[in-house]
């Protein structure tokens, strides 16, 4: 099988929370909005989140600890200058990391991790685990 996307969706009680969040904090375009189910698009086309309130039968509420979401972008150091300044608190500073990123971490509605990060060439010892 090839997916063509493989977008993760959040069972949440927080669906009009996380759509305004995404929109507001991460420029998403809403695709779809029925008002318990969302799918938004966040930059290229196959990058997507889906929020599903709970409802009967289906999945139970998502417990998220644990998940982390990792946004690769352009300028780390801009993106942590305008959501600080937006009002969001990293739960994880803003650093370099010898695996070969720079980045920091914020919390979503959910308390989903958003990891957001800028690659950077890996430290020595981690240059043997990069595969091509």
């Amino acid at each position: 099988m090839i997916a063509n996307t493989l977008p993760p969706c959040i069972v949440t009680e927080k669906v009009e929370e996380s759509r305004e969040f995404y929109v507001k904090h991460f420029g998403a375009k809403v695709t779809f909005d029925c008002g318990w189910y969302v799918n938004m698009q966040i930059g290229k086309e196959t990058s997507e989140l889906q929020f599903m309130a709970p409802r009967a039968p289906g999945p139970p509420t998502c417990n998220p600890a644990g998940l982390m979401y990792n946004f690769s972008v352009d300028d780390v150091d801009a993106e942590h200058v305008r959501l600080t300044a937006a009002g969001l608190s990293p739960i994880m500073p803003l650093e370099d990391h010898p695996w070969g990123d720079r980045g920091f971490a914020i919390l979503d509605p959910n308390g989903v991790i958003l990891s957001i990060f800028s690659p950077r060439e890996p430290a020595e010892e981690f240059k043997q685990y990069v595969r091509d």
